[in-house]
């Protein structure tokens, strides 16, 4: 990992200079006289106004979707019965670090944000949702030292591709497993215990707190993204903040991929990119327009002398492993884009591959409970757009990119937390 830096306006790239990441570099969990010495836990200012303040500023979800958050925070509030607010900081996506980071250096910033979130729904019980490790030490010691206020529970899963789906992150606290379940109803609605519940993701809590502790930098700090960015194996990966916007060739000549030939976006979720990525800017809008999906902010970075057959071979092995299994048409779906995609990636493309998935990538999204399937089809679908010629190239014989890869555990896009 090459380092956590920010592309903020009015700085240079740089060690953590902006407001989520903070002023300073953080060794170790923040402690409470830091937080608060840079204005944290800040009284309650009216509450109308920051929810006025969040939805004019047009902040999105963190998680993946970026679903508006007022339209969220509105939801919860005004449904009926007590809310429970979330912290959902399970990091499903191999290539994403941002979550756990945030975690394990800014505790305080995530409790700030959940305790604003509460007030704001009239919540009475908090959560703080995750897997890693390190994070939960430094939640828990945050716990121990803040404020009194919110009542917050902290809740453990396995780290799963799926454990971080709000209807998985809701079944997990209620005491059963890390599965997403059919929707309606969805949380909003019928969430832990049957209470309306706000499942935010850390980064959109951490926003939420600096929002409310500068609102005159509200605008920007709704509008900027922590982004993992990553290489081939052994190459540089960083952690970024940027605003929305910005180019990805800004990102990728900043750790030294300015020459990739593709880019997988969102981490699984937003597929592949080929011809024409470095015209691309964060942005959900502008991302969707062109096909692909900011997701969580990771972006993978394919080299020339990489193979997007490859690539999305690993991707759809990754995703068909990683499927909870209660779904048929996710386990059928999901294994036969692998199997077929890992026999093209090693010479074994037939004359209908093509076809097939082709057919396969239109027909299988929006038929799972949670968003794995649609990603696999989406990886196909795009690899199949941007590399129309890729899987006949591979009838009779793997390219040299190729030959002798067989990784199925997504060793490719994993990325080490700074």
């Amino acid at each position: 990992m090459t380092g956590v830096y920010s592309l903020l306006p009015g700085g240079q790239p740089g060690l953590l200079v902006s407001p989520v990441f903070g002023a300073e570099p953080c060794h170790g969990a923040e402690d409470l006289a830091r937080y608060l010495a840079a204005g944290g836990y800040a009284p309650l200012s009216p509450l109308d106004r920051l929810a006025d303040r969040i939805a004019a500023v047009g902040l999105r979800g963190r998680g993946g979707a970026g679903f508006p958050t007022a339209v969220k925070l509105h939801a919860v509030r005004d449904a009926p019965g007590r809310p429970v607010v979330v912290a959902n900081g399970e990091e499903g996506e191999p290539g994403s670090v941002k979550d756990r980071w945030l975690l394990r250096h800014r505790p305080h910033l995530i409790l700030d944000g959940l305790r604003l979130t509460a007030a704001m729904t009239s919540a009475l019980r908090g959560v703080v949702y995750l897997s890693d490790a390190l994070a939960e030490q430094a939640v828990r010691r945050a716990l121990a030292e803040r404020p009194a206020g919110l009542p917050v529970d902290v809740v453990r899963t396995e780290h799963t591709y799926v454990a971080g789906e709000e209807t998985a992150v809701v079944r997990r606290i209620d005491g059963g497993p890390a599965l997403p379940t059919a929707k309606p109803p969805r949380a909003f609605e019928a969430g832990v215990g049957g209470a309306p519940t706000l499942v935010s993701n850390v980064e959109t809590l951490a926003r939420i707190a600096v929002i409310h502790a500068c609102p005159d930098a509200a605008a920007a700090v709704a509008g900027a993204h922590l982004v993992t960015l990553s290489g081939p194996a052994g190459a540089a990966a960083a952690l970024v903040e940027v605003p929305a916007g910005t180019h990805l060739k800004v990102l990728a000549d900043l750790v030294g991929h300015g020459r990739a030939a593709a880019v997988l976006l969102g981490g699984l979720f937003g597929g592949l990119y080929g011809a024409g990525w470095t015209d691309l800017r964060l942005d959900h809008d502008r991302l969707k327009a062109a096909g692909g999906a900011l997701g969580c902010g990771a972006l993978h970075f394919l080299h020339p002398e990489e193979c997007p057959v490859a690539v999305a071979a690993e991707a759809a092995a990754y995703l068909a492993a990683q499927s909870a299994r209660q779904c048929g048409v996710c386990v059928s779906g999901t294994g036969a884009l692998a199997r077929t995609l890992t026999a093209a990636a090693h010479g074994g493309a037939a004359h209908d591959t093509t076809d097939k998935l082709r057919r396969w990538s239109g027909q299988l999204p929006g038929r799972g409970a949670c968003g794995l399937l649609d990603a696999a089809a989406r990886i196909v679908a795009t690899l199949l757009a941007h590399f129309p010629d890729r899987i006949d190239a591979h009838r009779g014989a793997a390219c040299p990119a190729c030959d002798g890869e067989r990784p199925e555990d997504g060793r490719r896009f994993t990325v080490p937390v700074p």
